[in-house]
């Protein structure tokens, strides 16, 4: 933060905990919802699994060379190639 050196934190305080009630409360009967939580969002049903997979050298290398050529990952040109053979 450029500007951390200029704000006089001496003046700042804690927010309660009865305080942060009041305003998600708040938030919710504005925008009907509440705000989203901090931290990584949990992950779906419909999201990928981390496996492990030993593939031969050669299909490594042509998925390297067209994830390098489309400027992608070569795990999405390894997925795509798999989806369009189990579609």
């Amino acid at each position: 933060m450029s500007k951390e050196n200029e704000f006089d934190f001496t003046k700042a305080r804690r927010i309660a905990p009865a305080e942060r009630r009041l305003f998600r409360k708040a938030f919710k009967n504005t925008f009907g919802r509440y705000p989203p939580r901090r931290g990584r969002p949990p992950k779906g049903a419909d999201k990928y699994h981390s496996i492990h997979i030993r593939l031969h050298p050669k299909a490594l290398a042509w998925a390297r060379t067209q994830a390098k050529q489309r400027g992608v990952g070569y795990q999405t040109v390894i997925n795509e190639a798999l989806l369009q053979r189990a579609a």
